[in-house]
């Protein structure tokens, strides 16, 4: 009878120290698999970018719809390829981007026969620059532009009347490439572009009645602090 009672402790013994073991594997593979509770620091924003809030330089591009009747006037930038880390920015050195021009008759769908949208037609477009420095810093201008849409757009055959070019999406877009932004002194941290779009809106579709109408948008752009020159890399002309 010992004897049995014995292989009966035994094995009630084995038993329990096998669930035991399996209590702690199982804890030690929870711990491995549960997450830290430890939150993961992000990244700060640079000062730079505090100060200069830019979607340009955050997101890489910028796009804006302006409202004007039912008509959705698009500003769309973005780097080119010669200067596309826009992180890289610097006040030294050349810095290049291109943008577009569009309108939108929200009125109808995007698919909807051309004929039976309002026509939009872009006669100058207009470019200011001012800088925005640290301390006592003189604003600078480094990129400027005024001239007729049609003499400059990409297309060399715009569709064009005494109006202007269409810029109604589909058939027409504005679209200037490469555009150069020169040197700026060391104190500088950020540039506004303000745009200037002087356009002459159909009343209705079909009409010979037109409205003239500006256009105006600010794009913020930062520029970090650096001696050092932005990069730029060579790209053919027609390049984006």
């Amino acid at each position: 009878m010992q004897t049995r009672s014995r292989r009966m402790r035994a094995t009630s013994y084995s038993v329990l120290m096998g669930v035991l073991v399996l209590l702690l594997s199982s804890c030690a593979v929870w711990d491995a698999l549960a997450p830290d509770d430890e939150p993961v620091p992000t990244a700060a924003p640079s000062a730079v970018e505090k100060m200069f809030d830019s979607q340009f330089t955050r997101d890489g591009t910028f796009q804006s719809h302006i409202d004007v009747n039912g008509v959705d006037f698009v500003y769309t930038l973005w780097p080119t390829k010669s200067t596309p880390r826009t992180n890289e920015w610097f006040p030294r050195g050349d810095k290049f981007f291109s943008f577009t021009f569009q309108a939108y008759d929200l009125d109808r769908r995007l698919r909807d026969p051309f004929a039976t949208k309002r026509k939009v037609y872009l006669d100058r477009i207009k470019v200011t620059s001012r800088t925005t420095t640290v301390g006592n810093g003189r604003a600078q201008r480094p990129y400027r532009l005024d001239a007729s849409a049609r003499a400059i757009t990409f297309d060399p055959e715009p569709v064009a009347t005494e109006r202007g070019m269409l810029i109604t999406s589909p058939k027409g877009a504005f679209e200037l490439r490469n555009q150069r932004i020169g040197p700026m002194s060391l104190d500088t941290r950020g540039l506004t572009l303000s745009f200037t779009a002087t356009v002459w809106i159909q009343e209705e579709a079909g009409s010979e009645s037109f409205y003239k109408k500006e256009i105006k948008q600010n794009v913020p752009i930062a520029i970090f602090e650096s001696t050092q020159r932005t990069q730029v890399t060579r790209i053919p002309t027609n390049a984006n």
